[in-house]
């Protein structure tokens, strides 16, 4: 199975308007009775503050700018196109062409896919904001309609966007690699990871936030 990738570490966001996703001591504590193991691993790190981008399109194209690679050659490229392209909107990427797009370092696949998907928004032709009044499959099935989007990027957004409480991603490598680190697993199958995923919830998102941490521990 094709893995989408792993999303970028909090200190690779530059430039773009941030804040730290919003969860406190309610879903800690959830978290620590539904699943001790978890719990554990929370007490140990302490609280976690991840990143996120309020700004639909600037986040879609930084989850675009992660797929299928790894996040420090993602933040290179990330950091790379903010200094060439300028500001990351939809009209700005619109008018910028497909090979200079391409030039910060992604391939030309993404580069079309990120200028078709800047002009499709920039003419009203799909409207991010009224994916915020969505729930979660109603947001991931309508992003996928835009070409270059699968599961795991709508999933990206959904987290570090839309700050949805209960996402957590079997595309992605590192919360697949934090779970195994956790549980103390040699391997991983879709039905104990969904087993795991089902004591998360409601707060999957949260769960998530430690399994990346875990994962690069």
């Amino acid at each position: 199975m094709m893995l989408e990738g792993s999303y970028l570490e909090v200190n690779d966001i530059t430039a773009a308007t941030t804040k730290h996703f919003d969860y406190g001591q309610a879903e800690i504590d959830f978290l620590s009775v539904a699943e001790p193991v978890l719990g554990e691993a929370i007490q140990r790190l302490g609280k976690i503050e991840r990143v996120t981008m309020p700004d639909l399109f600037t986040a879609l194209i930084h989850a675009i700018v992660g797929q299928l690679i790894s996040a420090k050659a993602a933040h290179t490229i990330w950091e790379r196109m903010q200094e060439r392209l300028g500001a990351i909107t939809p009209a700005n990427l619109a008018g910028q062409r497909t090979e200079t797009i391409q030039s910060c370092g992604i391939t030309m696949k993404k580069a079309a896919c990120i200028t078709d998907i800047a002009k499709t928004i920039s003419t009203g032709a799909f409207s991010l904001e009224e994916l915020r009044e969505l729930a979660d499959a109603e947001v991931i099935q309508r992003l996928m309609t835009l070409k270059g989007i699968g599961r795991w990027t709508a999933e990206m957004l959904l987290i570090h966007a839309m700050e949805r409480g209960d996402i957590v991603s079997w595309g992605d490598i590192a919360i697949r690699r934090g779970m195994m680190k956790l549980y103390e697993l040699p391997s991983l199958t879709k039905e104990q990871f969904d087993a795991y995923r089902k004591r998360y919830s409601p707060y999957g998102s949260v769960a998530s936030i430690y399994l990346w941490r875990l994962s690069f521990d």
